[in-house]
């Protein structure tokens, strides 16, 4: 077994360092290395090329619908819309990572007020999640991305459901692709009980009134030009694309990746890469998943531009080698493959009290 860790499907056992000895000057002596190679400069200009041809598709796609009025076509319509979405929600988050501009408020702004206009998901929320999950990636009781949700991700959370999400639990690798679908959906729910909720929320009225903006315009133009049957059809359509984008963009990230236990304490590099699966494929996989598939580098690196994480990619792997931390990358496909595996494997727990399909498969002879 990895040292107090979950391991995950096809992952090879290995120990972390772990302790409070060499938890930094790993990690300085890569962060030096990236600096010489001039990685972490901004690269303002290729985003602002992005950002013109996204907008450019975006009036298009506007100009289409106006075109087309009450057809049926207009579903086509939808679907590109929630592609571009989620092409602006990357940018979005990059931007939240200061990786887009120089200027802290430029990044936050773009973040804050563009992000939550044109894909409808608030930027408190999203920052109080991520930040957590950046800080923690697949740490128990500190990374919000595997806290008992409606997926579980750990044994033992499998083994607590009941009723319908008993049943779910030991089919949910096979669910989760489909449940993608209603993911647009629960974004936009977030961000609303983000908004009227009692906590506290950084800039709740100027930002919440950009979302309810957003809503009144978009929604408002749907049911004004198209009739009530295709309107609704058009939004499942919209949400359905925009979340199932959303979540086989993120999905191979960090799923079925080890999982470190509450209080157990490891280094920084070995933390984000361990915890972390690069994605190969190339630009079209790159552009597909908004840079995510460099993953490692990403959480590295968080405020590297999209293009200098494909150089960092080479030099990182390298380190890594040196320093003996495994690196993991595979094809999105197989990335797939992977998720569906560990998450029927961890959901097959519900039914045997006595011992984890997961845990017996890389228990050490």
């Amino acid at each position: 077994m990895v040292d107090d860790t979950t391991a995950p499907v096809g992952y090879r056992k290995t120990t972390p360092r772990v302790g409070l000895t060499d938890t930094t000057s790993t990690y300085t002596a890569l962060l030096a290395q990236v600096r010489t190679a001039g990685l972490l400069g901004r690269r303002t200009g290729w985003y602002w090329g992005l950002v013109a041809v996204l907008t450019a598709l975006l009036v298009a796609t506007g100009t289409a619908f106006a075109v087309l009025g009450g057809s049926w076509w207009q579903l086509v319509v939808a679907g590109v819309l929630g592609l571009l979405f989620t092409q602006f929600a990357f940018l979005s988050h990059e931007a939240a990572h200061r990786q887009v501009f120089a200027s802290h408020d430029w990044n936050d702004r773009a973040a804050r007020y563009v992000g939550t206009f044109l894909t409808g998901i608030s930027y408190a929320w999203w920052m109080n999640k991520h930040t957590r999950h950046h800080a923690n990636p697949n740490t128990v009781g500190k990374d919000p991305d595997i806290s008992f949700d409606a997926i579980s991700f750990r044994a033992e959370d499998a083994r607590s459901r009941t009723g319908f999400l008993h049943v779910l639990v030991r089919v949910q690798g096979w669910a989760f692709f489909p449940m993608l679908l209603v993911e647009g959906a629960n974004l936009h729910w977030q961000s609303i009980r983000t908004y009227t909720g009692r906590g506290a929320v950084k800039h709740r009225w100027a930002e919440g009134s950009v979302f309810a903006g957003r809503f009144v315009l978009y929604v408002g133009a749907v049911f004004w030009v198209l009739p009530i049957g295709i309107a609704f059809a058009f939004l499942g359509v919209q949400l359905a694309v925009f979340g199932f984008c959303m979540g086989i963009a993120f999905a191979p990230n960090h799923k079925g990746m080890p999982i470190i236990e509450a209080g157990r304490r490891v280094d920084f590099l070995s933390r984000q890469v361990l915890t972390s699966r690069d994605i190969s494929g190339g630009r079209w996989v790159e552009f597909f998943m908004g840079g995510l598939n460099h993953q490692v580098e990403h959480h590295l690196f968080p405020s590297m531009a999209r293009p200098n994480l494909r150089a960092a990619r080479d030099l990182v792997r390298r380190y890594c080698d040196e320093q003996g931390v495994p690196y993991t990358e595979t094809t999105l496909v197989h990335s797939y493959v992977i998720v569906v595996r560990y998450l029927n494997e961890v959901g097959l727990a519900a039914s045997d009290p006595f011992a984890c399909p997961v845990v017996e498969q890389f228990r050490a002879p």
